[in-house]
């Protein structure tokens, strides 16, 4: 048993193919039915006109109106109105008096005989017009009345055309109306041929299910998906933009149709979306979000269309990455700590091994001493058990590096701190840590800190001079040729200093370089470096997310310039950042 055939079905271009023929013919049908009732009824009009002129140039020929007074007024009105009959084409000319007695007719036989239609109202003196039928067959007619010197309605003139010269007439139109309605539907099929064509190559063939697949699917794309798209004209405005998007760059709900330059958009943000940044996964910060955006331009048949853009929220990945780096800090303190304590226990193992017994217990009670004097003193000072465990991995760290990592005397955190602001702490610091080592880094510099001289330098002067509560014979920086960086961290609170609320402070001071005096507010833009990417990574990041960190929470990040600084006063070059976060809401009442 087969199956029945499939009906294929038309196609769009098919379908408004036909629909656009059809509606042409039923219009031009009308039109031409329309035009072919106004044809007939000007023709009517046309000799209906005819007619009664003619009758009435014949009522007012004097012969004829004084033949009503001759004996015999056949014998002149007959000849007179065969003449006029001739002359004007009409079908008959009757002349009749009142009596409807005839005095002139086509046929001879029926002149002296009573009128065969009714004279109507012309015995009253009024013109008439219309169709009647008579002897010669249906015809139109007028009758106008023949009056005598004195006025007075002696008789009446009938002209008459047969109707079938009026059909005649009219039927001499019909080819030319016809030609042009045929003219017109061709010409509308062509056109609608031509448009039909037109549209296919517009859709690229595809047809209404597919067009509306499309468009479904592309609503389910854009707005299905978490990563945010926004699409330019060639001109820079907003064609299209799906919710991530809005809510990624806080975009007004109207932004569709809008110029970028009227959305007021972060510089950078801006220079991105409009091209004058060009690269790949370019990192731009939009109030607290960490975004990634990638700019494709669009062309289209050779010729600028705009461009896509799409944008990843990397805020969430910033902060595990920042949690990773925590981690590994901690793994390379940890390591460096066990590189130190192997090589400490195989110097307590030669000492026993050499039989200096009490050298090897004095020099563990020395090592137990120095080591719980470090993780004591800032257990001491900071209360906050995750925030001090970082301290402890970015000194570890720090000494793996030939660094030192010293607390400022002034340091102080009491109590435990809410997990946003937490967060918060931990972000600023461990970024300022990391860049303050990252540039006292390999710095093998002799004297104090880093090349200063022992008579002053360091971050927090004694009254002799320099160093955070060191004696005044030397610096202490400058018994490591790795540099030092000196960590302070307190919180003040708004009854003692005067302040509207609690403020976290965080300033870290290094024995580097410096940053120049000028580039103290280019160094917290995005992507500004002053070191080499050796992995060709993103680089510029850390300070960029401190300064959003802060102002996200109403604070504020500052460097000293060299010139500026607090500390020596010999010319020394070292960076001084401080931030500050304001500990507001809920966790003002955390202490």
């Amino acid at each position: 048993m087969t199956a029945p055939p499939v009906r294929r079905r038309l196609t769009l271009t098919q379908s408004l193919f036909i629909a656009h023929v059809l509606l042409l013919t039923v219009a031009l049908g009308v039109t031409g039915a329309l035009w072919v009732v106004h044809n007939d009824r000007e023709v009517d009009r046309q000799y209906t006109e005819r007619v009664l002129a003619i009758a009435r140039s014949v009522a007012v020929q004097p012969e004829i109106r004084a033949a009503f007074e001759l004996a015999d007024p056949a014998s002149v009105v007959a000849p007179r109105a065969d003449a006029v009959t001739e002359a004007t084409g009409a079908q008959f000319i009757v002349v009749a008096d009142r009596s409807g007695i005839r005095y002139s007719h086509p046929n001879r036989a029926l002149i002296g005989e009573v009128v065969s239609t009714p004279p109507g109202r012309v015995l009253r003196g009024e013109d008439w017009t219309g169709f009647q039928i008579g002897t010669e067959g249906r015809s139109v007619r007028a009758k106008v009345p023949v009056r005598d010197d004195a006025g007075a309605v002696v008789g009446y003139v009938s002209v008459g055309i047969l109707a079938s010269d009026l059909d005649t007439a009219a039927a001499t139109a019909l080819p030319m109306i016809v030609g042009t309605v045929v003219g017109a539907l061709l010409l509308g099929a062509g056109g609608a041929y031509l448009l039909s064509r037109r549209l296919r190559a517009k859709t690229h063939g595809l047809e209404p299910a597919e067009i509306t697949a499309l468009l479904e699917g592309r609503e389910a794309l854009l707005y299905g998906i978490r990563e945010g798209v926004l699409a330019l004209d060639h001109a820079g405005r907003v064609t299209l933009v799906n919710r991530p998007a809005r809510e990624m760059l806080e975009l007004p709900a109207d932004c569709e149709g809008r110029h970028l330059d009227e959305l007021r958009l972060d510089s950078r943000l801006h220079d991105v979306l409009c091209g004058t940044d060009p690269g790949a996964d370019r990192i731009v910060l939009v109030g607290a979000r960490v975004l990634v955006c990638n700019r494709k331009p669009v062309r289209l048949h050779g010729q600028d269309a705009g461009a896509v853009v799409t944008l990843r929220d990397r805020t969430e990945l910033e902060r595990l990455t920042g949690e990773l780096d925590g981690a590994r800090t901690l793994t390379r303190g940890l390591r460096a700590q066990s590189h130190e304590f192997a090589n400490r226990i195989h110097t307590v193992a030669g000492m026993l091994e050499l039989g200096a017994h009490e050298d090897a217990r004095a020099f563990l009670d020395e090592l137990s001493a120095a080591h719980t004097r470090t993780s004591a003193d800032v257990a001491a000072r900071i209360a906050d058990p995750a925030v001090a465990a970082l301290v402890l991995a970015k000194s570890a760290q720090a000494a793996e590096r030939g660094a030192e990592l010293r607390l400022s005397p002034t340091t102080g955190l009491d109590g435990r701190l809410p997990a946003d602001l937490r967060e918060d702490v931990l972000l600023v610091l461990g970024n300022l840590v990391d860049n303050a080592l990252d540039s006292v880094a390999g710095s093998s510099r002799s004297g104090c800190g880093a090349g200063k001289d022992p008579s002053g330098c360091g971050a927090g002067s004694s009254p002799s001079g320099c160093g955070a509560g060191k004696d005044p014979s030397g610096c202490g920086a400058g018994k490591d040729p790795g540099g030092w960086v000196e960590l302070l961290l307190c919180r003040h609170g708004r009854a003692e200093d005067g302040l509207p609320h609690d403020l976290i402070e965080i300033r870290v001071v290094d024995s580097g370089p410096g940053v120049d005096p000028a580039l103290t507010e280019e160094v917290f833009t995005l992507g500004f470096t002053t070191k080499v990417a050796r992995s060709g990574g993103q680089r510029g990041l850390g300070l960029a997310l401190v300064r959003q960190t802060c102002e996200s929470r109403g604070g504020t990040v500052s460097i000293d310039s060299p010139a500026g600084s607090a500390g020596c006063v010999d010319g020394a070059e070292y960076s001084v950042f401080t931030a500050y976060l304001p500990v507001t809401g809920a966790t003002a009442g955390a202490r």
